[in-house]
């Protein structure tokens, strides 16, 4: 049976592991500092939305044997609505991932800044920090060569170890159950949230892990017989990496500062657990998420780019590798800006939480054709649950827009 098991694990972990990185670490960490557990609903909500987006993208992958960018192209039959949406759907993925990239390198930066102290480069106005050229150099390498699997196992091992920590830690702080089930079902907003909501959010439904997903299923499943693996793997994964988010928030809100600003801050909530180690725990924690993300990001931007534009897809093409160095060289440049490393995490998982409706709505629609999917398009419980999820990121999405413009 465990045999069996291990042999049907798909995309799933893969899926989970690109939102437990700096990104998640960082904005759970503000949450629980920021709002106790009265946020706690919103990462549920994620939860459930990034099962019920991802199961429709597994399935689409699996049905159609196409990715979700190729659809896209080849569905959308009038030429003009054709350019705006495949415009639509490059800047907001390019854009999303080079805020997402600048993210995942300031998260490498903000633990190697705890151990070894901020270097920094005077070039006239501008200061550049050289962690973030170091690891954007370190990430170009790996991805250029494409040899970077047995690194990127062990980088993911110290995720994990990290994840296990925030587990165990949310327990040794012995929180009130109460105030955890109030903060699940109680859907409040305190004032100053609504930014971090969709944050928690952004974090956590990742808008290309839908195209990454659409992707990789067609290369492990290949019948709708597989959709039952296909399920299992996307409900399994993104459950345990959805309570490992909830873990954050909870150790977090026993932080007794209100001011997050660097890895050290990050690192009070594993101090139950780990005592004074815990700065290096958390160092290394945010270096390997900060790392695997950097590669996996400008990957799966290369992977999207090119099904939108009906480019080769192959990694050594030269189309491909002008997308990925793009994100990378953007990531780069906006972490090394002198920008604080936790505001560039925080902005970069608000952008995605603003892109999201765009890319759930676009798959929304094709989930109903049946010329795709036969039988297997969307019943009418898939529709309810992507419509409120739709709804819920829009008006999310809407309402900090104004807020941001002082209309609201």
């Amino acid at each position: 049976m465990i045999k069996s098991w291990f042999q049907n694990i798909g995309p799933g972990p893969l899926i989970a592991a690109a939102f437990i990185g700096p990104g998640t670490v960082t904005v759970c960490t503000l949450a629980g500092v920021g709002f106790g557990f009265a946020l706690l609903w919103a990462m549920v909500f994620s939860i459930i939305a990034t099962v019920v987006l991802q199961e429709m993208s597994a399935r689409l992958g699996i049905i159609s044997q196409k990715g979700l960018a190729e659809i896209i192209r080849t569905e959308i039959k009038q030429p003009i609505l054709k350019g705006i949406i495949v415009a639509l759907i490059l800047s907001a993925i390019v854009i999303g991932n080079a805020a997402y990239e600048a993210g995942n390198i300031s998260g490498g930066v903000l633990g190697l800044e705890s151990i070894f102290g901020n270097p920094v480069l005077e070039t006239g106005r501008f200061s550049v920090n050289i962690w973030s050229i170091c690891i954007g150099i370190f990430a170009f390498l790996l991805l250029f060569i494409g040899n970077y699997k047995i690194l990127e196992r062990a980088l993911v091992g110290m995720v994990i170890v990290m994840s296990m920590a925030f587990l165990v830690t949310a327990i040794l702080t012995k929180p009130n159950l109460a105030d955890i089930f109030e903060g699940i079902f109680s859907f409040k907003t305190p004032e100053g949230s609504l930014l971090t909501i969709i944050g928690l959010i952004g974090t956590t439904v990742v808008p290309y892990n839908l195209f990454l997903h659409a992707s990789l299923v067609k290369e492990k499943w290949h019948k709708a017989s597989d959709l039952k693996f296909a399920r299992k793997d996307t409900i399994i994964a993104v459950v345990l990496g959805g309570i490992v988010s909830m873990s954050i928030i909870i150790s977090a809100a026993a932080i007794q500062t209100k001011e997050v600003s660097s890895a050290a801050d990050l690192a009070q909530g594993l101090e139950p657990l780990f005592g004074s180690f815990a700065r290096y725990v958390m160092a290394i924690g945010l270096f390997a998420a900060g790392i695997t993300s950097a590669i996996t990001a400008p990957l799966a931007a290369a992977y999207v780019a090119t099904g939108c534009l009906g480019w080769n897809t192959k990694m050594t093409s030269k189309p491909f590798r002008m997308v990925w160095m793009l994100v990378l060289l953007l990531g780069i440049v906006l972490s090394s800006l002198g920008i604080k490393s936790i505001e560039i995490i925080k902005f970069a998982q608000v952008t995605n939480g603003l892109l999201l409706p765009i890319i759930a709505g676009l798959l929304l629609w094709i989930m109903n054709k049946s010329s795709i999917l036969g039988k297997q398009k969307n019943s009418l419980f898939n529709n309810l649950m992507g419509i409120l999820i739709l709804c819920v990121t829009i008006f999310l999405g809407l309402k900090s827009i104004l807020k941001v413009f002082e209309i609201l």
